[in-house]
């Protein structure tokens, strides 16, 4: 089911189930929430501690696939926008914190830099995005700001002491500077401003990357699997590590 608006009681019922990508009771995700103590937690503090945890001790990096499990996801140690969206949500139920999907496309030029730019003319021109939005204190919260890790997001503000708007290495934010990761109980976001089109909000991640997959199947798919994405996650870790990728200047204009 798609949802445009839901009321407070369905968003206790339907919005804490598991599914298949939200297979929270995997002994892995239940030992892991067992050994931080967020059962314990007030919900502002369980939201917090969960965003934290997304967004620095599951690094940015590209996985097999948008439809990982949020356990495989976990075992991986790393995700991007749409997988580590998938761990935070089978996170967020597992507390009983109702969440919901809100997908979109975003432009490629936000991963320019991180995707080589030998080939970067071949990669989709609109590449799906999603962030989570939580039911908290009586309305729902968009939650981005967990995509791109401390060690990325430091690099870049070094890379680019000048610039508050940047759509590249994976950032798409007009105040990279400050940048509104941290939770307060408002909207966190980096990816905001590259997208380009909103496919509205979804019960689960099952049915919205059922309805929008990735443009990677065929050879473009198998090529991403097996090549692209590991020179990615290593030009990632060397952002992470302090070097500086040049980018064409017309992307910086």
């Amino acid at each position: 089911m798609q949802l445009s608006s839901i009321s407070p009681a369905q968003t206790a019922t339907e919005l804490t189930a598991t599914t298949p990508l939200l297979d929270y009771r995997t002994p892995s995700i239940q030992q892991l929430i067992k050994t931080r103590g967020w059962r314990d937690l007030s919900a502002f503090d369980q939201i917090g501690a969960l965003h934290d945890f997304v967004r620095n001790e599951i690094q940015f990096g590209y996985n097999t696939s948008d439809q990982s499990k949020a356990s495989k996801v976990l075992d991986d140690g790393y995700g991007q926008c749409n997988t580590k969206s998938v761990l935070m949500m089978a996170l967020l139920r597992a507390l009983g914190l109702s969440c919901r999907m809100h997908g979109f496309t975003i432009k490629k030029a936000l991963q320019r830099g991180v995707v080589p730019e030998l080939v970067y003319p071949i990669v989709p021109n609109n590449i799906v995005h999603s962030w989570v939005e939580v039911w908290f204190d009586g309305h729902w919260v968009k939650l981005e700001g967990f995509i791109l890790d401390d060690g990325v997001l430091s690099a870049l503000q070094k890379q680019f002491p000048d610039r508050n708007s940047l759509c590249a290495f994976g950032a798409g934010t007009n105040r990279l500077q400050e940048p509104e990761v941290t939770w307060t109980g408002a909207d966190t976001y980096i990816q905001q401003t590259g997208i380009n089109q909103d496919f509205g909000v979804f019960d689960s991640p099952d049915l919205f990357f059922s309805k929008h997959p990735q443009e990677l199947t065929g050879l473009r798919g198998f090529m991403f699997r097996i090549a692209l994405r590991h020179w990615m996650n290593f030009r990632v870790k060397r952002i992470r590590a302090g070097h500086n990728y040049a980018l064409p200047q017309d992307a910086l204009s």
